[in-house]
């Protein structure tokens, strides 16, 4: 009789300048998955930290066998460091979750539940109702507001980097090779099964978050610049409709030479220099969107790698 497989979990965590905190996370992820029939390797990727989070990735390790550290050679970010966890991963199900205590471990089993039963992704979804007003909350709707309707790839509004994948869907996620990474726009645009699985955010149990507005902007263009080629549409519908009025300029200009009444055409110094600003401006700001475009396919051609590792200073 040939033994049943016994599935096999990874957890993987980014952590980024977590010195104190990590150990009491991973400790209540240690007591929900300790009673679990699974076999857990938890991979804990060091996004470049300069305090003590090296040391306590290190405890932690020399503590608990299934632990591996990743540790990264400075800062790549947090889509980087679940890039990496991803890459190193070999489990059956994949499970990710940020290092600073705000995704409940206790529903682990429940998404290794929806996994088994046969579901490619279990999405965790942040439920805001009744939560204090936030200029984080407020940016977040309106850039999932954004997204959705200018691109062809749906994303769950509060979808958050808490989610379980299946063996096929981390294999079809890392023949995704491309530099500038919003994973939660690549998981959802290779549309396999996968379920919506609410949950409250938790407070942080210490520190303060490190995800600044800059980081959360910067996501936010890569995601925009990624999935979407509207911005090119915009300027181009913007010079369609500065040349209609160029056109009916024209018009209007030459019914005064028909009609005889050229007299009547006064030289117009504000008229001309606000056409000559507004289409300047269009000009500029169409430029600047090819630019950027060109700078993403610029830093995909080169094919530098997403991070580099680096070993574990003793």
């Amino acid at each position: 009789m040939i033994p049943e497989h016994k599935t096999t979990v990874d957890l993987v965590i980014p952590v980024f300048e977590e010195a104190g905190v990590i150990e009491q996370i991973y400790g209540k992820i240690r007591a929900v998955v300790d009673g679990l029939p699974y076999d857990f390797h938890v991979f804990l990727v060091n996004d470049g930290s300069r305090d003590g989070t090296a040391d306590s990735l290190r405890v932690i390790a020399d503590e608990d066998p299934r632990v591996t550290v990743l540790s990264f050679s400075r800062n790549f970010g947090h889509q980087a460091a679940l890039t990496a966890g991803l890459d190193h991963s070999m489990g059956d199900i994949v499970i990710t979750l940020d290092g600073d205590g705000q995704h409940p471990p206790e529903m682990i089993p429940q998404m290794i539940d929806l996994c088994k039963q046969g579901y490619d992704i279990v999405q965790a979804q942040r439920i805001e109702d009744g939560r204090a007003f936030s200029f984080k909350q407020t940016t977040s709707s309106a850039f999932y507001k954004l997204i959705n309707a200018i691109s062809g790839t749906h994303i769950e509004p509060g979808a958050a980097d808490f989610r379980a994948l299946n063996r096929q869907a981390v294999d079809a996620l890392k023949s995704m090779p491309e530099y500038h990474r919003f994973l939660r726009g690549m998981i959802s645009w290779m549309g396999y099964r996968s379920v919506i699985l609410p949950y409250h955010e938790t407070r942080r149990m210490a520190g303060r978050s490190k995800y600044s507005f800059g980081k959360m902007f910067r996501l936010a263009m890569d995601a925009l610049f990624s999935f979407s080629l509207v911005p090119l549409y915009i300027g181009m519908t913007l010079g369609g409709i500065l040349l209609c009025l160029a056109a009916a300029q024209i018009i209007y200009v030459l019914s005064f030479w028909f009609t005889g009444h050229s007299s009547e055409l006064v030289a117009g110094w504000s008229s001309l220099m606000s056409v000559t600003l507004v289409i300047g401006g269009m000009v500029m700001i169409l430029l600047g969107f090819i630019g950027v475009y060109v700078g993403y396919i610029f830093q995909e051609v080169k094919k530098r790698p997403v991070y580099l590792l680096k070993k574990d200073e003793k």
